[in-house]
């Protein structure tokens, strides 16, 4: 069996287990490479490429001949059956940001990156092409919901929310708290500034300058911006978790 892949679906989820009650640890997005270890229990158990997440998705269409290109840019870019009378032809289903895909065909104000399945020029990038304004790319999720494992404009975690940045510019960054936290070399913090990123036990939010922070709050159930140190107090008061690391971006 060839076992590299890539997401032929805007995301599939990865569950902790081979069942659809067990937990989402995380997402795969259009584009994203991965290898199947092996068939179990009529799941797939994989590995991403780009950070190494193992976990199981339902089997389904795959792409194999893929070479990425362009990169989407925006939050959310829709998908259209064709470039043409856009209100007849758009679909219910869009491209998350950072979703890779392959130029196949091009028409109008659109390209097509799969048969039948176009988005506009407009929304996408080239796929080596940075963008190193961290709060440009975190704002896109502002109000998103926040969804344990989620990593798309349908619903994003606190990990995911730092991570998509680092994907976004190919830098390797891992997918959950618990690595992320060992990943870098803490910071002694006189005051806060933009780009420090803050972690407690399970949690991780990100400064957007000396006052403030944004994160994917699970009690308030959205991608919010909030107070730095109101935020801190209101951890500790609520969860008993203090502040375990700081470091810079």
């Amino acid at each position: 069996m060839q076992n590299s892949f890539f997401c032929k679906n805007p995301f599939i989820n990865l569950y902790d287990r081979p069942s659809f009650n067990s937990k989402i640890g995380s997402q795969i997005i259009y584009g994203e490479k991965f290898k199947i270890i092996k068939k179990e229990k009529n799941f797939f158990k994989i590995r991403t490429k780009y950070d190494n997440y193992i976990g199981y998705i339902k089997p389904t269409k795959y792409l194999t001949n893929f070479a990425g290109t362009h990169k989407v840019s925006v939050l959310k870019s829709r998908i259209f059956k064709y470039p043409k009378n856009l209100k007849k032809y758009k679909s219910k289903n869009f491209l998350s940001f950072s979703s890779k895909i392959q130029i196949l065909k091009k028409k109008n104000n659109f390209v097509m990156f799969d048969k039948n399945k176009w988005i506009f020029a407009k929304d996408i990038k080239l796929v080596h092409q940075k963008e190193k304004n961290i709060i440009k790319i975190l704002k896109l999720f502002l109000n998103c919901k926040y969804k344990w494992g989620g990593k798309t404009y349908r619903g994003i975690d606190c990990s995911a929310l730092i991570q998509i940045f680092y994907k976004f510019n190919d830098k390797f960054f891992p997918r959950d708290t618990v690595d992320q936290i060992k990943y870098k070399k803490g910071t002694i913090i006189k005051k806060f500034r933009l780009g420090d990123i803050i972690y407690w036990k399970g949690h991780v939010a990100i400064c957007i300058n000396s006052k403030e922070l944004i994160h994917a709050y699970g009690p308030r159930k959205k991608v919010l911006i909030m107070p730095i140190k109101k935020t801190i107090r209101l951890i500790k008061d609520t969860a008993n978790l203090e502040v375990k690391k700081i470091f810079s971006i």
